[in-house]
């Protein structure tokens, strides 16, 4: 019996250890800005091509479709301008000098 329990708090000792022991986290790279919207225009592009195939395959109202095209269409020239803004402040910013 006192065999059998000792087994017992050792693997749960052992498990309770493994799971919450400090260990390293991958992190990956440092999202900036200018990536995010990347990302956000992307997406955005992606649900436009779903609302357009969804509308042509009858599952939308044309009501519906022009509202949800119309949204998505201003998100993306938002996204745009914002990446364009960044890219051009970017650009004129001054390179530091490497040693």
């Amino acid at each position: 019996m006192t065999f059998e329990l000792a087994c017992c708090l050792l693997a749960t000792a052992a498990a309770l250890f493994y799971i919450f022991s400090p260990s390293t986290f991958l992190v990956g790279p440092e999202k900036t800005r200018a990536s995010y919207l990347r990302e956000r225009k992307d997406a955005v592009y992606e649900n436009l091509r779903d609302l357009n195939f969804e509308f042509k395959a009858g599952k939308m109202p044309e009501a519906d479709y022009q509202s949800l095209k119309s949204s998505l269409q201003d998100e993306a020239a938002t996204l745009l301008a914002e990446i364009a803004r960044l890219e051009a402040k970017a650009a004129s910013a001054p390179r530091k000098a490497r040693p």
